[in-house]
C-alpha cells in the first residue's frame, strides 16, 4: 500500500515539474524568442486563441446569463424581506468576479480546448508529426506548445472579464423585472461592493488557470507513446490533473487575497 502510494506521489510530482517546466518555457518563448519562425507560430497562437476563446462565446454567454439569473433568484428571495437589496451587489461580487467567474470560464476551456489540445497532439505523436518538425529543424516547443499554451491564457483572460460581465447584466434581467430594483440601484450596489482585489484576484486567477490548462494538455498530449489507445487516457489524466490544478491555484490565490 505505502509502495503504491509513493509510486503515485512521485509520478504526480514529476507531472508536476514537466508542467511547470512546460509553461515557465511557453512563457520565455513567448516574451524571449527570436524572430525565426514567429510568424508560423503567430499563426498558430491565433487559431488557438479563436477556437478556445471566440468559438467559446455562445455557450459562455448563456451559461453566465442563467448564472446570473439564478444567484440574483436566491437572493431576491430572502433579501427583500430584510431589506437588503443592497446586499445584492456583495453577493455577485463575492460569487461571480470572485469564484465563479474565473472557475466556470476555466472548466468550460477545459472541457472543450483542453481536450482537443491534448488528442491533437498525441494524435500528433502518434503519426510521427512531432517527430518529422523536429527532423524538419523546427522547435516543437515554439511552433506547438508556445502557442498554445498563451493562447489558453490569452482566451480565459478575455472569456473570465465577458463572462463576469454577462453574468452580472444576467442578473438584473431579473432583479429590474417588473421593475423590482432599478437599474441604478442595481449597479450602484455592485460598485459599491467591488474593490481592486476583487478585480486583481480574478484576472490573476484567470491568467493562471490558463497556464495550467495549456501546460497540462501540452504535457499530456505529447506524453503519448506508440499506441492508439493512450490518446484518450493521456486526454482523460490531462482533464483531471487540470482541474486539480485549477481548484489548487484558486484556493491559493483566495487565501493570499482576502485572508
Amino acid at each position: 500500500m505505502l509502495r503504491y502510494i509513493g509510486k503515485k506521489a512521485l509520478t504526480f510530482l514529476r507531472d508536476l515539474n514537466g508542467i511547470i517546466s512546460t509553461a515557465i518555457s511557453s512563457i520565455s518563448l513567448f516574451l524571449f524568442s527570436s524572430k525565426q519562425g514567429r510568424r508560423s507560430a503567430s499563426r498558430v497562437l491565433y487559431k488557438q486563441v479563436y477556437f478556445t476563446g471566440i468559438e467559446a462565446l455562445p455557450i459562455i454567454s448563456w451559461i453566465a446569463i442563467l448564472l446570473g439569473i439564478i444567484i440574483v433568484t436566491e437572493a431576491m428571495s430572502i433579501l427583500p424581506q430584510i431589506g437588503g437589496e443592497r446586499f445584492i451587489g456583495k453577493i455577485m461580487v463575492w460569487v461571480v468576479i470572485r469564484e465563479l467567474g474565473p472557475l466556470l470560464a476555466a472548466i468550460i476551456v477545459i472541457a472543450r480546448s483542453g481536450t482537443a489540445i491534448a488528442a491533437e497532439l498525441g494524435s500528433m505523436k502518434i503519426n510521427n508529426e512531432v517527430m518529422a518538425i523536429d527532423a524538419m529543424g523546427i522547435d516543437v516547443k515554439k511552433y506547438l506548445i508556445m502557442p498554445r499554451v498563451i493562447g489558453a491564457s490569452l482566451a480565459i483572460f478575455t472569456l473570465t472579464f465577458y463572462f463576469e460581465t454577462i453574468s452580472v447584466l444576467g442578473g438584473y434581467l431579473l432583479a429590474g423585472f417588473g421593475k423590482r430594483m432599478s437599474f441604478n440601484v442595481y449597479a450602484n450596489s455592485i460598485l459599491e461592493s467591488l474593490e481592486i482585489t476583487d478585480v486583481i484576484a480574478s484576472l490573476l486567477k484567470s491568467l493562471f488557470f490558463g497556464l495550467i490548462i495549456g501546460a497540462v494538455c501540452c504535457y499530456h498530449g505529447l506524453k503519448v507513446g506508440r499506441s492508439i489507445t493512450e490518446i484518450p487516457q493521456e486526454t482523460t489524466r490531462a482533464v483531471i490533473t487540470s482541474l486539480f490544478l485549477v481548484f489548487v491555484v484558486d484556493g491559493v490565490v483566495t487565501i493570499v487575497f482576502f485572508m
